[in-house]
């Protein structure tokens, strides 16, 4: 996610440093290419004239204090902007009313509405501890409902049915009534959608907003179509009361154009956005955290909050107590981390929320990808359960019969191998006296040739994984 825009921004802030002071002069050219980085990043132009023109009114003319570079200033100030065009904070949906409280979701047809309620409804489930129902009022394609009565199954929510047969605002009251007498917290309501904005499409929805009142009304758009999602936005917004936006498909989106638009053109906050296929790839929209991921400094305060939800508590203290015991780090625990990493949104994920990463080259992104945790746990899942507890067993006829059943080379399990024997390393530090501080140190050393990247794992130069 904004992988162009941060590479072209980031380059661009570079060029500032070494000011005395920040002039008209010396951040024209600065501003002229922070323009372009967001022009080509599909950002509509009236959000781009604002923007550039709060940053050089803001610029223009500070002292530099003692403790920032010029660069650090201006990037400073950049940062703010970007935060302010995006809604300064995650605005949280207002559930604060007799229940249940209902969502309606709009949108066009391919936005991904009925995965997002059922992202919504887990997300609900799951972080508030809320009684969710879900109900399909498109009538149009039977396929949807289909969807999200599985959807809603996958994640344990109830659906409550409906047929084609059906007009959506008879659909709308049928599940609101039912709600109301079964004691659920949160009804969301997927709709149909069109291929474009039309007037008999409008009129349905304004019918069913009408006859079921919903407190948050919200709009889902797919971040890959750039300024035009902010465009689409704003006639939904005119038809229909919008709360809230959902951005879908960001992880696919390498410009961001829509992220900096939405808020600017429809006045109406993002409040979830998408990063993902799987159920669980909806997170709440922090304009901060956005914008510290736009200029290249990653978005740790997330990460947390992915790690929190997502890391088995009962896993991690039953290794802390092996590792307390004095019990070795194994093969069967190198697979749980991956495994992990994986529930997390996988390496592509991580990556995009910690420091720096922008900064790698190309040749060591490639390579840091998420079809190597599947190699790694294909390979670990070839060996024995005695190999995988005691790895030292692991040798040459050995390592040619884990190669075979994982359907890869003895060169990859040697790489394997090496990678284990560095994080048990990590483990063994992290268990005695000191041992994050331990741990960081050792995590340094792992950044050189033969640790955990490219060097270490299918790659040649080095690299930070």
């Amino acid at each position: 996610m904004f992988e162009n825009l941060t590479e072209r921004l980031s380059h661009t802030l570079k060029n500032i440093s070494g000011r005395g002071r920040l002039t008209e002069d010396n951040i024209k050219d600065t501003l002229r290419e922070v323009r372009m980085a967001l022009l080509e990043a599909d950002v509509a132009l009236p959000v781009v004239r604002e923007f550039v023109n709060r940053v050089k009114e803001r610029a223009v003319g500070q002292e530099v204090s003692k403790s920032l570079s010029p660069g650090q200033a201006f990037i400073k100030i950049v940062n703010a902007e970007l935060v302010a065009v995006m809604g300064e904070a995650n605005e949280q949906l207002n559930l604060a009313v007799t229940p249940p409280a209902v969502i309606l979701m709009a949108g066009l047809q391919g936005a991904g509405k009925t995965t997002s309620v059922g992202k919504l409804a887990k997300f609900l489930k799951e972080r508030h501890k809320k009684k969710v129902l879900v109900v399909s009022a498109d009538v149009y394609r039977p396929a949807a409902i289909k969807q999200l009565e599985t959807l809603a199954s996958d994640i344990g929510v109830e659906c409550f049915p409906s047929n084609i047969e059906q007009k959506p605002v008879e659909i709308g009251r049928n599940a609101l009534d039912y709600g109301r007498k079964q004691f659920f917290d949160v009804l969301l309501v997927d709709t149909a959608g069109r291929l474009h904005v039309d007037a008999d499409m409008m009129d349905e929805i304004q019918q069913l907003h009408e006859a079921i009142e919903p407190v948050e009304t919200l709009f889902v758009v797919d971040a890959m179509t750039g300024q035009d999602a902010a465009n689409t936005a704003k006639a939904f917004n005119e038809a229909l009361p919008l709360t809230g936006v959902i951005l879908t498909k960001a992880d696919g989106d390498a410009r961001g154009g829509a992220a900096l638009s939405v808020r600017h053109i429809t006045g109406k906050p993002i409040k979830f956005i998408g990063m993902g296929e799987k159920v669980d790839a909806l997170e709440p929209f922090h304009p901060d955290r956005i914008a510290s991921r736009i200029l290249g400094m990653g978005d740790m305060l997330s990460l947390i909050d992915q790690m929190e939800q997502s890391v088995d508590k009962g896993k991690a203290a039953a290794m802390a107590n092996k590792l307390k015991k004095g019990k070795g780090f194994d093969l069967e625990d190198f697979r749980d981390q991956l495994v992990q990493m994986r529930s997390m949104g996988g390496m592509s994920s991580l990556m995009d929320k910690l420091p720096g990463m922008g900064q790698l080259p190309d040749n060591v992104k490639d390579q840091v990808n998420d079809k190597l945790t599947v190699r790694m746990e294909a390979i670990i899942g070839s060996m024995t359960p005695r190999e995988r507890r005691h790895p030292d067993l692991i040798k040459g006829s050995r390592k040619r019969r884990i190669a075979m059943g994982a359907g890869t080379e003895v060169q990859e399990v040697n790489k394997l191998l090496k990678q284990f024997n560095q994080m048990q390393k990590v483990m063994k530090k992290m268990s005695g006296k000191g041992g994050m501080r331990k741990m960081m140190s050792q995590m340094k050393s792992m950044m050189g040739p033969g640790g955990m990247g490219p060097g270490g794992m299918g790659g040649g130069r080095r690299g930070p994984f």
